[in-house]
């Protein structure tokens, strides 16, 4: 079946960017599976690859986005674009109107899956509800994704305005005390490879940027088992967060409390909240459940 008619089937009108294309054709373009080298080896799927790059390419300020649009923030050709968007939303995980492309609550299957596999979501509420309760701040559990955190269980201070965060939201880890905690857990090597691969994009005035004073924070952040953000992701927030271990000691989620500087002192964070953290972050590491 063509794009075309695939777009027809779903009842949309295609717009001349979905057109055949010359592009279409050929097995390097098609990447149905990855060559013979490299350290990835024979049994891996570069088409695979290829679509979970076209569904990756879909977030905050980039909701909705031409077939133009993905093929440039994906490094695929237009013609290699076209079939996985248009393949994505046969199976119904993108909707179209013919020339903008957009997620559908199918996604969400793979984050229920996901926080289902997890186990300590539900079973870490209580602490994060207690804590919560005691502060009236809004207390999160995070695991870390690449260059971002992701929020696996969270519970909101009650207030009239809401701070939009919620369960799967991501933020960047380089400028989240959630981030710093996690990238500390990291060995050496390891965070030197995350370092190089992911660039530390100023968000705020605030945001430290500079890679030899990055460092010198995941160092502290490492040695002191925890971690301090003032207006580095927003201005006039801040956040401590401290690390969550697994049986082996390594670091696998972070625990935070997140506030408004114009509420809770710096002082506060490391007097009050850091011990209930801690004290918290020991009773998640003890749930009898798989990481």
């Amino acid at each position: 079946m063509t794009g075309r008619r695939v777009a027809e089937r779903q009842g949309v009108r295609t717009d001349p960017d979905l057109a055949e294309t010359g592009q279409d054709s050929g097995g390097q373009d098609a990447g149905e599976t990855a060559g013979g080298g490299g350290a990835r080896g024979l049994e891996f799927v570069l088409s695979l690859e290829r679509g979970l790059a076209v569904l990756c390419a879909f977030g905050p300020g980039r909701e909705r986005m031409t077939l133009t649009q993905v093929a440039a923030l994906t490094g695929l050709s237009r013609g290699t674009a076209r079939r996985f968007l248009l393949t994505l939303a046969e199976l119904d995980f993108l909707a179209s109107d013919g020339k903008l492309f957009w997620l559908t609550p199918k996604v969400l299957r793979f984050s229920h899956g996901y926080l289902a596999s997890f186990g300590r979501s539900e079973a870490a509420r209580p602490h994060l509800q207690a804590i919560s309760d005691h502060f009236n701040e809004s207390c999160s559990l995070a695991v870390l994704d690449g260059a971002e955190v992701v929020y696996v269980a969270r519970v909101e201070a009650r207030r009239v305005f809401s701070s939009r965060i919620d369960i799967g939201t991501r933020l960047p880890a380089h400028c989240t005390a959630l981030g710093r905690v996690l990238l500390g857990g990291l060995e050496p090597e390891a965070l030197e490879a995350w370092m190089a691969r992911y660039p530390l994009a100023p968000w705020t005035e605030r945001t430290v940027v500079d890679p030899a004073l990055f460092r010198q924070r995941i160092q502290e952040a490492r040695r002191q088992r925890h971690a301090i953000i003032d207006g580095e992701t927003e201005l006039g927030s801040r956040s401590i967060a401290v690390p969550v271990p697994d049986p082996a000691g390594r670091t696998v989620a972070a625990l935070n409390i997140g506030a408004s500087a114009a509420r809770v002192s710096l002082a506060q964070m490391r007097r009050e909240m850091l011990p209930a953290l801690r004290a918290a972050a020991e009773r998640i590491a003890t749930l009898a459940l798989p990481w």
